[in-house]
């Protein structure tokens, strides 16, 4: 097992990824790893917006594709890309190979489109590991035990590298991508946003469930796990630190809050005259799970005269499921009306350290306000405070909180 420890895990997303030029690119940084005389395993995205692409290909056949031939054909762009990197390296004379998900040994639970990972076979990939060479894995992809092609969900490539890195016992994860790390607020929105040192899995993990589009949550939990440092660093430039995604934050303990994070899309759903009874709460929420919709902020109204209301939230493209879950119990629970709202948003301040510390929310509210945003639901965590508020009102809001709670660039 020496061998792993010379072992460098890399995944590289689809915008590193976008054009023959980008990959030509990647495969000069790669082979500059195998120069040093290590071995690499590298985890690629679909190039650029292939996969929207061929989600935009199934709505033109159908509405209700097949979860399998979905997987089959979503599965393709990782493939692509996987090939074409192999072809790069090898004209630069270093020894690759590409592998889909299957090849690579990563077997996953049956569900289509957001399978999880449950085993890699580790002999298999290191017997074809070439010494001071490379392996490229098809990310976002494995195979089920009837050996079907199943995808891990949108962002799932991020999941695989760190998957793969904590089977191979390496100590850390590198994820390339097209920014300079993980900043306190999305750049695009915030120019004067700057990137992190470091961040604490619990953090990062909170930041990922609540918009930062940089790391998928599921790759966090698994970097968390099984102890694998993750270091998102830019392709750009990969001489520059990037942030260190650990256990604990070392570099910036200081500073209590570490990031405004923000959805610019969030559906509400609220039911009114809900029968106030015990076990209401399952009856309305099992159906929810069973049509696939994932619920968010839940917030339910004291009881009056044995009536309630119920609100909570969910993403815009599982509204209609949501709606039809509900209205099949709408009779049983007593239900007098369903009322959503799909032009909502949410921004979230997010920070370990505001934990035992007062006043965070107070100035939050206060910002908002003084912003002129108007604070439709609130939602906590032990280190996260969201507000759900009008999606036009989202990007202000994120400008205002990261200069409230001096995340600026110092």
């Amino acid at each position: 097992m020496s061998q792993r420890s010379q072992v460098r895990v890399r995944k590289y997303g689809g915008s590193s990824l976008a054009t023959t030029g980008h990959i030509e690119r990647v495969a000069e940084q790669i082979s500059q790893v195998c120069a040093d005389g290590l071995s690499a395993v590298v985890v690629v995205s679909a190039m650029g917006a292939t996969t929207d692409q061929l989600v935009a290909m199934v709505s033109e056949i159908t509405d209700h594709p097949s979860g399998r031939e979905y997987d089959a054909l979503l599965s393709t762009g990782e493939i692509v890309s996987s090939a074409l990197l192999s072809m790069a390296l090898h004209k630069r004379g270093v020894e690759a190979l590409s592998l889909s998900g299957a090849q690579a040994g990563i077997k996953t639970t049956a569900m289509f489109r957001d399978a999880r990972i449950e085993n890699i076979d580790i002999r298999k990939l290191l017997e074809r590991l070439p010494d001071r060479g490379c392996l490229i894995i098809a990310g976002f992809q494995g195979v089920n035990e009837n050996q079907d092609t199943t995808t891990l969900g949108r962002g799932g490539s991020d999941t695989t590298a760190v998957a793969l890195a904590a089977a191979l016992n390496a100590d850390t994860c590198e994820i390339f991508t097209d920014v300079a790390g993980v900043y306190t607020s999305d750049p695009r929105i915030c120019p004067l946003a700057r990137p992190l040192l470091d961040i604490s899995y619990d953090e990062m993990l909170e930041m990922a469930t609540t918009g930062a589009g940089v790391l998928h949550p599921r790759a966090v939990e698994v970097g968390q796990d099984y102890d694998v440092t993750i270091h998102v660093r830019s392709t750009i430039d990969p001489e520059s630190a990037g942030t260190l995604i650990r256990k604990e934050a070392l570099m910036e303990k200081e500073r209590k809050a570490r990031a405004v994070t923000h959805q610019l899309k969030v559906a509400k759903i609220t039911l009114r005259g809900l029968e106030d009874q015990p076990g209401i709460a399952a009856k309305l929420f099992e159906p929810l799970s069973d049509a696939g919709v994932s619920v968010d902020t839940i917030v339910q109204n004291a009881s009056v005269e044995g009536k309630t209301d119920l609100t909570f939230t969910v993403t815009p493209n599982l509204l209609e499921e949501a709606v039809e879950a509900v209205k099949v119990a709408q009779t049983t629970l007593g239900i007098a009306e369903v009322i959503t709202n799909p032009d909502l948003g949410t921004v979230s301040v997010v920070g370990s350290g505001m934990t035992n510390s007062p006043g965070y929310a107070a100035r939050m509210f206060r910002t908002l306000t003084d912003s002129d945003v108007n604070i439709d639901m609130i939602s906590t965590s032990d280190i996260r405070i969201t507000c759900v508020v009008r999606s036009e009102d989202v990007e202000k809001s994120v400008v205002a909180l990261n200069a409230a709670f001096d995340l600026g660039i110092d």
